[in-house]
């Protein structure tokens, strides 16, 4: 008889979905209209979930599944899963660890060059066709900002804050950083205050990881960061005051922002609509077609491998 396992949020690539159905009876609980219901009938026989990093898994939920073993996060994110509830339980919850690397570093240096370059709004200018209707050509566009030696200031020296240090440094940028401590094994200057860095920084880039994380970007870090200076966040939308940026676009306190991340999602301050040098995304940075394959196999092998009595490797509960 094949594991049972509850699904709280979709696949979305077919062989990865073919692969879980073969493997695995599916419980498909993001479908159920009527959920209690759902879990009465089913939570007994539950052996493994399925969910995504921002929808993760209530402790009230969990304990409707008494043989529980673990829970395969979808993502990075573990905040939205009581990790503690599941040590004490047993519960192994594992995530997507690396698989996303890539192509979160792509989209921070995507956001920035967007924002800073102005693509979005150009892109409406020939869309709505104002530009033959220009008497001067782009003269209604404001001159965009050179990326090519911007000094990035990078808040979090993981995994993704060194692929975005790679790619920047292709820019011929150079590269500060902060951290909880000083990392021996990079190049980039270490600084240990978040308001210096934002001072000495043309762009302030997000990539901590923030399963625990409170707002530390605040109306001060955004004076310090400046008229001139962008912020992109491809983290999370909590490290971010969101009235204080939206105070800080507003009042032209800093130039500009990317954003792939918001602290209520998918609830985006309307705020944000009208400024033309925030560009938005709705937290799609791992959205190929390479990576959810990746983290799909990823989700598998931890199913299959906590099922057959080993230790997954995505494993964040020890």
């Amino acid at each position: 008889m094949k594991p049972e396992v509850l699904q709280l949020s979709p696949i979305l690539i077919p062989e990865i979905r073919d692969k879980l159905d073969q493997l695995f009876t599916l419980r498909r609980y993001y479908e159920q209209a009527d959920k209690p219901a759902y879990l009465a009938q089913h939570g007994a026989t539950i052996r493994g979930v399925i969910t995504g990093g921002h929808t993760g898994i209530t402790q009230a939920v969990m304990a409707q599944l008494p043989n529980l073993e673990v829970v395969a996060v979808n993502g990075v994110g573990t905040d939205a899963v009581d990790l503690a509830y599941a040590r004490d339980r047993g519960i192994q919850v594992t995530a997507t660890i690396g698989a996303l690397t890539e192509d979160v570093a792509d989209l921070a240096i995507g956001l920035l060059i967007s924002v800073c370059r102005g693509i979005c709004t150009g892109d409406r200018y020939v869309r709505s066709g104002q530009w033959p209707q220009s008497a001067t050509p782009l003269a209604p566009l404001p001159l965009a900002r050179q990326v090519s030696g911007m000094r990035i200031g990078i808040v979090g020296m993981g995994r993704v804050g060194r692929a975005v240090a790679t790619r920047a440094a292709a820019f011929g940028c150079p590269i500060s950083y902060t951290d909880l401590k000083p990392m021996s094994d990079v190049p980039y200057a270490f600084v240990g205050d978040l308001i210096t860095l934002a001072r000495d920084s043309d762009a302030l880039i997000l990539a901590a990881a923030a399963d625990k994380g409170e707002a530390i970007v605040n109306a001060e870090v955004l004076r310090a960061l400046g008229t001139d200076g962008y912020l992109i966040n491809i983290a999370r939308g909590k490290l971010v005051n969101e009235a204080d940026l939206i105070a800080a676009l507003h009042n032209g306190q800093i130039a500009g922002a990317g954003l792939d991340v918001f602290a209520d999602e998918p609830q985006v301050p309307s705020e944000l609509f009208a400024h033309e040098h925030a560009v938005l995304q709705p937290h799609r940075a791992s959205a190929t077609v390479q990576t959810r394959t990746r983290m799909g196999e990823m989700v598998i092998a931890s199913l299959t491998d906590v099922f057959a009595g080993r230790k997954p490797a995505g494993s964040v509960t020890g």
